[in-house]
């Protein structure tokens, strides 16, 4: 195995290296925001929905729960294929940014869902029984107490679910989801320019790790705050 030549870094079309990196900011970005949209109100249903909890509906529970199983239990390539006639009904492609968001949030939505319950369950029972003793309706301790009590345990799981959809996002480029993980398999994989991939894999670690640093410093403050 030879070493790799630094030099061809040189060589690489940083333009095209700027607009796929923004393709994966963007597509990172709107899933986000969507899967935190449609994932916070998912866990909340399945921790007051579950036995022995607030609104406890056990065959509702159990519905929602295997289907979240079923979500999570599926591999994103495959995600990724079997969801192209949905994709192509609601955004008109399968293909590029706009296609790969559809999928990038079915496949999040699940998995933010199980974490937002599974941090709601850590909340001390005797803060929500005491808001149950003042009169406090459902609605009230979710938003009032739940979720203020259990905020920074949410912005760990979103940061989670941010850097998981990053891992998405490069595999989304398997079909051309556009992106870095796409710029990675046409010229890194297809036609062997290993200084691509390097580039690629190195703007990924990158982001990553910003993604780490902001969610855990934003922990600490709401923590000590």
């Amino acid at each position: 195995m030879t070493d790799f030549d630094w030099n061809l870094l040189l060589a690489v079309d940083w333009p095209e290296i700027g607009a796929a990196t923004l393709d994966t900011l963007t597509m990172l970005g709107v899933s986000l925001l969507a899967t935190v949209a449609l994932g916070l109100p998912l866990g909340v249903l399945l921790y007051v929905t579950a036995p022995g909890q607030l609104r406890a509906r056990p065959r509702l529970y159990a519905v929602l729960s295997f289907l979240v199983n079923v979500l999570r239990s599926l591999p994103f390539v495959i995600l990724l294929i079997v969801l192209i006639p949905l994709t192509l009904l609601l955004v008109g492609t399968s293909i590029g940014v706009a296609g790969a968001i559809v999928p990038l949030v079915v496949g999040a939505v699940p998995f933010f869902g199980r974490l937002v319950e599974n941090v709601l369950r850590e909340v001390d029972r005797g803060v929500i029984e005491a808001s149950q003793a003042m009169g406090a309706r459902l609605p009230q301790i979710v938003l009032k107490v739940l979720l203020p009590e259990a905020l920074p345990g949410l912005i760990g799981a979103a940061t989670v679910t941010a850097v998981a959809l990053v891992g998405y996002t490069a595999m989304s480029g398997v079909i051309g989801g556009g992106g870095l993980g796409d710029l990675a398999v046409r010229y890194g994989y297809q036609r062997f320019q290993t200084e691509v991939m390097v580039v690629t894999v190195a703007l990924l670690l990158l982001l990553v790790q910003l993604l780490q640093s902001a969610g855990d410093r934003l922990v600490r403050r709401c923590r000590f705050d």
